[in-house]
């Protein structure tokens, strides 16, 4: 079950609207910002980061998706979010630039804090 919570400058910002027309961060500029989020969250082929959440029940892995929904929903800012039995796979990118952008990781230190 999910019980350890991060805290992070990251999650004291707000994602701010991609509009596109900016050149996903390089490998070297996510470092900082992976070193602020939970060492569950892992970067995928440079373009995504990606965290799975483990929970007792089914319940509990909806409730925390249903949190994760409404916090995206708040932020403007959408993650890939894949439910199954005890367990919560959140994937962050930002789909107009094809690849990752700082409101990945704003969102991401933010569902840390859930």
């Amino acid at each position: 079950m999910h019980t350890e919570k991060t805290e992070s400058k990251l999650s004291h910002l707000k994602c701010e609207p991609c509009r596109g027309g900016v050149d996903p961060m390089k490998p070297d500029e996510v470092e900082p910002y992976m070193k602020q989020l939970d060492p569950g969250w892992q970067v995928v082929d440079t373009q995504k980061i990606v965290r799975t959440f483990g929970f007792a029940d089914f319940a509990g892995a909806l409730a925390f998706t249903n949190r994760v929904g409404e916090l995206a929903e708040h932020q403007g800012h959408h993650p890939d979010i894949h439910l199954s039995w005890g367990k919560v796979t959140v994937e962050l990118w930002t789909h107009k630039i094809g690849g990752l952008h700082l409101n990945d990781f704003i969102l991401a230190a933010m569902i840390d804090r859930l």
